[in-house]
């Protein structure tokens, strides 16, 4: 009997991360179906089977981009040491997460910087609002353990929430220029998100 396209439990994951590879490739805008299934190797029934637009497609990638991200960070928030300590943590395993997912949180950046300009669906609209409140709470974890760092003085007295904002922004802007070598390995991914946060971190440290 022949697997349905539905009964292959990867085929989803598949889809995404061909999606989040044509979507940083073209923009949304630009990206088609057919260059999502040509990347991944399939055709259009494939990834149709799955979602029902395009704009589906990138909400999918949007939400799966913040659950990595998330569940790669939020240990560190309630680990040991002081909040710097752990807010170091944080960073390198953001970093690391954003290496590793570049294509995901390309995606994410063009739905914060509002690159998606379509007619949304009810549902469409409500899951967009619910993934924006998904990554605000994001953002929320690092503030809170910035003025944990404030209060236990750890970090500098300054401003929680702006200081929080620029070191997401500053973290999020290695998009910009890294590329990861075919083969690269691991510790050296780590050494290069350690000395990037070790440099941030430099202008919040106590």
């Amino acid at each position: 009997m022949t697997a349905s396209p539905g009964s292959v439990p990867d085929a989803r994951e598949r889809i995404l991360d061909a999606a989040a590879e044509a979507f940083t490739r073209s923009g949304f805008a630009n990206a088609t179906i057919d260059d999502i299934a040509h990347e991944l190797g399939a055709t259009k029934g494939l990834v149709y089977y799955h979602f029902r637009s395009k704009f589906d497609i990138f909400l999918g990638v949007y939400e799966e981009g913040m659950r990595r991200v998330r569940e790669r960070v939020e240990p560190h928030a309630h680990g040991q040491g002081t909040a710097r300590d752990r807010l170091v943590a944080m960073s390198i395993a953001h970093e690391l997460n954003l290496m590793e997912d570049l294509a995901y949180h390309n995606v994410i950046h063009q739905a914060v910087r509002g690159e998606v300009s379509i007619a949304l669906k009810a549902r469409q609209r409500d899951t967009l609002l619910a993934l924006n409140r998904l990554r605000s709470g994001y953002e929320e974890m690092f503030r809170r353990v910035v003025e944990e760092g404030i209060a236990d003085g750890s970090l500098r007295g300054v401003d929680a929430a702006l200081a929080t904002r620029t070191l997401l922004t500053n973290l999020n802007a290695v998009d910009i220029w890294y590329r990861r070598i075919e083969g690269q390995p691991a510790a050296e991914v780590h050494d290069l998100a350690r000395r990037i946060v070790d440099l941030i971190m430099g202008g919040l440290a106590a």
